[in-house]
């Protein structure tokens, strides 16, 4: 049996802000943190997958490594953030692999077998990326009008250990031009039919398809929030309260 769980409750780099997991040190890449609340979009995309499972618990400041709702074609699981390739020796975080460059799919060992029949969606209502302002880290709020994001995923199962390993990377792409003033990337963020094109893992996904490609599918909203956001061990929800002005980005559609 894989170690996942219906959810009742609970490579490339970049030079962002650093941030610590238990026993971990490593750069903040884009997507390294975000939120998952009772959103009002999440019944109805779990509707339109039909996949049948309790609404999670709002989880606030998730970060690599910890365990994050995976949904797959026709289930829903809980998948360690930090993919484990099913042909690594051991579970490391030696190389940052909970990020997964759109341009690299076909051509990463790690990310080529996923790609082709083990695509998965990572369901969230917002993520944080950080900006320097004043010679300051400053993280940001991002999420779009319903506050539900569903972000193309990679899963795989490593058996090395006692029990089976299931794991996960959110795909990121180039950032579109009204986002580059936060990041040179973005998480590619589906809409409805690309979901369901994304988890048919029967069909081949062209990697210059353009649900990969670097625009904006909708428009997004960006808060600034709490500097104390960027320790993950700090879950509190009122840490993500608007801090500044709203920036809105508009859809390139």
């Amino acid at each position: 049996m894989v170690r996942s769980h219906f959810w009742c409750g609970r490579g490339g780099y970049s030079d962002v802000a650093f941030f610590w997991c238990p026993g971990l040190r490593l750069s903040i890449h884009m997507c390294g943190r975000f939120n998952i609340t009772n959103m009002p979009g999440l019944q109805n995309l779990l509707d339109d997958l039909d996949i049948h499972v309790q609404l999670p618990e709002p989880r606030y400041n998730v970060a690599p490594t910890e365990d994050i709702l995976l949904l797959r074609h026709g289930t829903a699981d809980l998948a360690r953030w930090w993919l484990v390739p099913s042909w690594a020796k051991e579970i490391s975080t030696r190389y940052s692999m909970f990020n997964a460059r759109a341009e690299s799919l076909t051509k990463s060992p790690a990310f080529r077998g996923p790609f082709r029949r083990q695509r998965g969606v990572v369901p969230m209502s917002s993520f944080i990326e950080w900006r320097n302002e004043d010679g300051q880290k400053q993280p940001w709020l991002i999420t779009n009008e319903d506050h539900t994001l569903t972000v193309a995923a990679l899963w795989d199962i490593w058996e090395g250990g006692n029990d089976p390993l299931l794991s996960c990377t959110l795909v990121t792409t180039e950032a579109a031009d009204a986002f580059k003033p936060w990041h040179n990337r973005m998480p590619v963020m589906l809409n409805r039919e690309e979901c369901r094109r994304w988890l048919d893992n029967d069909q081949a996904i062209d990697p210059d398809d353009c649900m990969l490609a670097p625009v904006l599918k909708y428009n997004l909203l960006l808060n600034p929030v709490k500097r104390a956001v960027g320790t993950p061990s700090n879950k509190d929800p009122e840490l993500f309260d608007a801090a500044g002005p709203q920036v809105v980005l508009k859809s390139d559609h």
